[in-house]
């Protein structure tokens, strides 16, 4: 349990850390170039096909039938679908903050089952949490400079986003453990989403005109998640 806790907080610390990262770029005499900036969204593009690809599907299809793995697959492109949607009619700083919580929270649930069942993925969806959640928290805290909300507020906001993991991770390990078939449904569900949220967010946002470097940061992001699990595997 601790474990869990321990490791979902520094993942989840990831988001902050990418506001100050983003931050520094307000403080310094000079602007982040913005082929950096797409490098990063790609980057955390790639991190999350690697979370799908490697450990969300693998081991929530383990639990289900074929048909209920596609169905919670689909289910949850929808779900997330509606919610992109709500989000869009109260777009704004809060919409933002929402958006980062929906793949974050139930990766951390999974993530703290993971560590109760003793699964050598845990340590690995923990890694790739952390490597989404920086670039997210950098994009996010960007957007919200940009519409003008206090940089301090901000930073602050995402510390206390950070604590919302440990306590989705508490509720994997006492909860979701002993339900197998809930946790794949789980995994699925968020796997759905988080292939929307790459198509219809992240995806858009990382070509650059007569740039190469934003695409090979998709790669990147897959192959440091790619080498996590040959490594525990």
């Amino acid at each position: 349990m601790i474990e869990a806790v321990l490791y979902s907080l520094l993942a989840g610390a990831m988001m902050p850390l990418g506001g100050v990262l983003a931050r520094a770029e307000h403080v310094r005499p000079f602007t982040v170039e913005q082929a950096l900036v797409h490098f990063v969204i790609a980057f955390g593009g790639g991190a999350l096909v690697a979370a799908v690809a490697l450990v969300l599907v693998p081991q929530g299809a383990e639990a289900l039938s074929p048909f209920w793995a596609v169905a919670c697959l689909l289910g949850g492109g929808c779900l997330f679908m509606l919610i992109d949607r709500t989000l869009a009619k109260a777009a704004g700083h809060r919409g933002q903050l929402l958006a980062m919580l929906a793949d974050f929270v139930p990766e951390a649930v999974a993530l703290g089952a993971l560590f109760a069942s003793g699964s050598d993925a845990a340590p690995l969806l923990a890694l790739l949490i952390a490597l989404q959640n920086l670039p997210e928290g950098f994009n996010a805290y960007r957007e919200s400079a940009s519409q003008g909300h206090p940089g301090g507020k901000t930073l602050k906001t995402f510390c206390l986003l950070a604590l919302v993991g440990p306590a989705a991770a508490l509720l994997g390990h006492l909860v979701m453990a002993d339900t197998p078939t809930l946790l794949g449904a789980l995994m699925m569900t968020a796997s759905g989403g988080i292939l929307y949220l790459i198509f219809q967010d992240v995806a858009p946002q990382a070509p650059l005109a007569n740039r190469w470097g934003p695409p090979f940061g998709a790669v990147l992001g897959f192959g440091l998640g790619l080498f996590g699990h040959l490594v525990t595997h």
